[in-house]
């Protein structure tokens, strides 16, 4: 079994998630995994992944998360291995356009 190095990593927060880390714009998070860094969040600011999370821990559908600026889906999802100084970006889906 490989070792897994736990390293920090840069988490940009939206409106919605800064009540719960005291208004910071970012914080920081140790892990990875993008999994493992939610978690850590979660440890540290109680109920910040609530509304990124489902309870079955997959992400929610209308939240979108970029590591360095590319989505997650389109990698291994909250499995993204994270590097030393990344930065993970989490967005709610913007919906509009007309009926």
């Amino acid at each position: 079994m490989a070792e897994r190095t736990l390293v920090a990593v840069e988490v940009r927060l939206p409106t919605m998630l800064r009540r719960h880390a005291g208004g910071a714009r970012s914080v920081r998070g140790v892990g990875s995994t993008v999994r493992e860094v939610l978690e850590d969040l979660e440890r540290n600011y109680p109920g910040i992944t609530r509304p990124i999370l489902t309870d079955e821990g997959d992400l929610h559908r209308f939240v979108n998360i970029y590591l360095n600026d590319e989505d997650i889906r389109f990698q291994e999802g909250l499995e993204t291995q994270v590097q030393e100084g990344d930065v993970l970006a989490i967005l709610p889906a913007v919906a509009g356009g007309r009926s």
